[in-house]
């Protein structure tokens, strides 16, 4: 029994959710991103600001109404993963990001309007009192809906592919909400200028949800690549992949989406691309960290056949010219600089690189950044469970007079990452690139691997 609940309820810090923080704001293009979602639901306002009634808060209740389908079509907008977008938002990490605050604020705004319940008066009608009251029905099965997926989806202990299904069918609750707010009693005629504004929103979110669920992952697939090579190296695979057809076009450090033709592993995950774009053929190196990466020793996987859906990512290890470099990874989070280190010439300063790592003897990677190190093509420093942890203190040893004059590049673990980024920037660093690419984020333990033999879902 004691058993079945440390299963189920895990350990205390399981449960301990991760403090929600913004990003460090930077002037520039990538807030051209936020500041749009922001402003579809700000410049709203006025459609509902003469909105009277029997209860004071009637304007307020429709806009937080119109601002959760706002939210959910911008959310379904960005999981589309469209690349003409990712400069605006500072790369898909970022987009990500706002992905899921759109869609989080978007259920705590459809909350708050069901608690008003808003009735305009004198409004005009949407379509026939039936239909309407057929489309709010809708609309109330869809929001149970909607808090019964979101609650399932930010439960870890359900594997990641039971989330991806509970995902595709959150565009269902968006769909009866946008019926429900074209057919109710509103300020403004549907064929209004106003009407025109919020269908163009319900429609944009509608259509980027069914291409996203059926255009990406059931016809477009991505680029076609077959493996050309795999070795399994303690808890780590590396698998190399050959086009078939035109390259991909990465620049270093972007990310892909994997597809594997193969039994029970075809659904999409995204890994950082560990080699030069020049080099043609795409290399990947992938720890064994949860429920289908663990499988991957267990497939024969040379021949098989692979969709690569990319590049995305701003990360850019080498910085600009006149910087000196200065990689700080932790784990897998070497890949990126691994790229880098595969370019014939890298056009600047040798790189300093402070990788740290549980230990070296499963690892196959560090034979190769010795290599590296070896041919004077990057300054090493290794850091290890039997060595010592990598801690702030470690850039005062290399860098004494301060960092003035380093761009600083960061990939690994988020506490790693965070706590160094902070010291490199206390000690003078020029600038800081981090990209901390997080598809899934929940609550509980994890225990995706376990649920995941026992109980075969869909792929």
């Amino acid at each position: 029994m004691r058993n079945a609940l440390h299963f189920f309820l895990g350990r205390p810090s399981d449960w301990h959710l991760r403090r929600p923080t913004l990003p460090r704001i930077h002037l520039g293009p990538n807030l051209l991103g936020p500041l749009a979602v922001l402003a579809s639901c700000l410049v709203s306002w006025p459609a509902f600001a003469g909105a009277t009634g029997e209860d004071g808060n009637v304007a307020l209740g429709l806009w937080v109404g119109a601002v959760s389908i706002l939210l959910m079509a911008w959310s379904f907008i960005l999981a589309l993963r469209p690349k003409i977008l990712e400069p605006l938002f500072g790369g898909l990490d970022s987009m990500y990001r706002v992905h899921r605050w759109a869609g989080s604020l978007a259920v705590a705004f459809m909350f708050w309007h069901t608690s008003i319940e808003p009735e305009v008066q004198g409004g005009i009608r949407g379509a026939a009192e039936s239909v309407a009251d057929q489309a709010e029905d809708l609309a109330g099965a869809g929001e149970m809906m909607l808090y019964i997926l979101i609650g399932l989806s930010l439960a870890r202990i359900f594997p990641y592919r039971f989330w991806r299904w509970t995902h595709k069918l959150l565009g269902i609750p968006f769909i009866f909400a946008s019926w429900h707010f074209f057919t109710a009693e509103k300020t403004y005629a549907n064929g209004s200028a106003w009407g025109w504004w919020f269908g163009f929103w319900m429609v944009a979110g509608i259509v980027t949800y069914l291409w996203r669920v059926v255009g990406f992952d059931m016809l477009r697939r991505g680029n076609p690549h077959r493996i050309v090579a795999a070795e399994h190296i303690g808890s780590t695979t590396r698998i190399e992949l050959e086009p078939i057809g035109k390259p991909l076009g990465q620049d270093l450090g972007q990310f892909a989406f994997l597809k594997l033709d193969v039994p029970g592993m075809s659904e999409p995950h995204p890994f950082t691309i560990a080699s030069a774009p020049e080099r043609g053929n795409l290399e990947f190196f992938i720890r064994h960290l949860g429920d289908w990466s663990a499988k991957l020793p267990d497939h024969d996987l040379i021949g098989a056949k692979v969709h690569v859906e990319g590049p995305y990512g701003e990360f850019e290890p080498l910085g600009h010219a006149g910087e000196r470099p200065v990689w700080i990874a932790g784990g897998v989070g070497i890949t990126p600089f691994l790229a880098a280190l595969d370019r014939a010439d890298l056009g600047t300063e040798t790189p300093t690189l402070f990788y740290a790592v549980r230990s070296i003897e499963d690892n196959p990677i560090v034979d190769r950044l010795r290599e590296a190190e070896a041919a004077g093509r990057v300054d090493l420093h290794l850091f290890t469970t039997a060595t010592g942890r990598l801690t702030p203190e470690a850039l005062d040893i290399q860098f004494p007079n301060g960092m003035n004059g380093c761009h600083v590049a960061l990939c690994g673990p988020a506490g790693l990452v965070s706590s160094m980024a902070d010291a490199a920037r206390s000690r003078g660093a020029s600038r800081t690139e981090t990209e901390d690419f997080d598809i899934r984020q929940g609550f509980g333990p994890e225990r995706s691997q376990e649920i995941s033999d026992a109980i075969p879902l869909p792929i």
